[in-house]
């Protein structure tokens, strides 16, 4: 054997040793580069979503258990307890239910006396316990009035809390900028290096503009060469405010520009993907909680929790989203909570609602079998009074048709684009909850062959 060969085989020796040494090492607990991308637009745009499985996992793992179902059934919270505002329709092991998981979810570590007076239960203190109060008012007002933009997966207090008395995505307004001391630097907010606008030096407080008023973030013109004024156009500085929010939303959201819009046109709605349509009741439903929950409790909080101008912590994209596309993967947690959807109904004072429909019908029934029979014999008497017959079924269908024709016909004939949109947007929520359900399939398959 010649020295090349020699050289050779100890080279392959040598390379086999390393190999089978980095296959005994320990696998990382992370399994990138697999990744999961979800394309929301036309082919070629760059409308696509890629989120690395190992984030999905994370997303999923955070979720609570839920708490097991009680019944409905017996008296009221209301009739039970002392001072129940809200939850008073439901059954007492209900109310007890949402009490204990609230705790799980707001004040793990404080227990109930972080929003009840533990030697008076039914005492209007702490400030927590009329804050809270508010705050399950607008969770059923988010779950039944806002469906445009939760739809079905709904919020609780776990989607913004996450175990932390205090959610940790709030926002205050931002204290009296620095007067301009060297040569380029504004007092309105603009030309500081800030976190929210990106690092960028446009406005830091695009919150303040658009998620407390009805300031409209459009800034292209519908218009040729629109004028100042008329409603029509934007200045640079409107512009600013507008990529500012639009940063926000990416952050908060862990998207890019193209989740919403097709960089081909970003003003066409007809070519942006259905998300575009959820973000933009998104901004109408933070502005409805910060003017009608959140600002009014100002008086209610004590100094150490308002902000440096005095006012009450607000909500942005990110109190929910916490830089997910959807808040906690988009699990509907609330399908196991309906006592946070709306008021419940006792189940008691349902039969005596139903009974009053099985009893109308058989009364409009009878009638009408009798009638039938008195009629057919009719058709074999002579012509003179075969024109009473030609009468009855012409009513009866007549009467019949109008009544299923528009129940049938309204939905198709009077769906907005919105409305379509919106059913594209569902069918695409549920294509994306089966490919995580298909990914955790894969994950868990991969684990137990390691």
């Amino acid at each position: 054997m010649t020295f090349a060969m020699k050289m050779a085989v100890a080279f392959c020796v040598l390379v086999g040793g390393l190999l089978l040494f980095t296959l005994n090492l320990p696998q990382p607990d992370h399994i990138w580069p697999l990744a999961q991308g979800t394309q929301l637009g036309y082919r070629g745009t760059g409308m696509q979503q890629v989120k690395s499985v190992e984030d999905l996992r994370k997303a999923a793992d955070q979720i609570p258990d839920p708490f097991p179902a009680v019944s409905a059934e017996g008296p009221r919270a209301s009739e039970v307890y002392q001072n129940v505002h809200v939850l008073g329709d439901l059954s007492e092991e209900q109310f007890l239910r949402i009490m204990t998981v609230i705790t799980e979810w707001v004040s793990p570590e404080q227990g109930c006396a972080y929003c009840h007076d533990e030697n008076d239960l039914a005492a209007e203190r702490p400030y927590t316990k009329i804050v809270s109060r508010r705050m399950l008012e607008m969770t059923r007002h988010i779950n039944s009035d806002w469906t445009s933009h939760v739809a079905q997966t709904g919020v609780t207090c776990y989607t913004c809390h996450r175990g932390n008395p205090v959610p940790t995505e709030i926002w205050f307004k931002d204290e009296a900028p620095t007067k301009a001391v060297y040569a380029g630097y504004s007092p309105n907010g603009q030309n500081h290096a800030n976190e929210v606008a990106g690092l960028t030096s446009m406005a830091s407080n695009p919150s303040d503009v658009f998620l407390t008023g009805p300031s409209n973030p459009r800034i292209v013109p519908t218009t040729a060469l629109p004028a100042k004024g008329s409603g029509l156009g934007a200045s640079i500085k409107d512009t600013e405010d507008t990529y500012a929010l639009m940063i926000h939303l990416s952050d908060a959201l862990g998207v890019n520009c193209t989740y919403c819009h097709d960089s081909r046109s970003f003003m066409s709605w007809n070519e942006s993907s259905p998300p575009r349509l959820t973000a933009f009741h998104g901004l109408d439903l933070v502005r409805d909680l910060n003017a009608n929950y959140l600002v009014p409790l100002q008086p209610e909080y004590p100094a150490m929790r308002l902000g440096p101008t005095g006012d009450a912590p607000k909500a942005n994209c990110a109190t929910c989203h916490q830089g997910e596309p959807k808040p906690l993967g988009g699990a509907p947690m609330v399908q196991d909570y309906p006592e946070l959807i709306s008021a419940q109904v006792s189940p008691d004072q349902a039969p005596a609602e139903q009974p009053q429909a099985p009893a109308a019908q058989p009364e409009a029934q009878q009638p009408a079998q009798p009638q039938a029979p008195a009629q057919q014999p009719k058709a074999q008497q002579p012509k003179a009074q075969q024109p009473a017959q030609p009468k009855a079924p012409a009513q009866q269908p007549q009467a019949q048709k109008p009544a299923q024709a528009p129940a049938q016909q309204a939905p198709s004939g009077e769906m907005s684009p919105q409305q379509q949109l919106m059913q594209q947007q569902m069918q695409l929520m549920q294509q994306q909850m089966e490919q995580m359900q298909q990914m955790r399939q894969q994950m868990e398959q991969m684990q137990q062959n390691q």
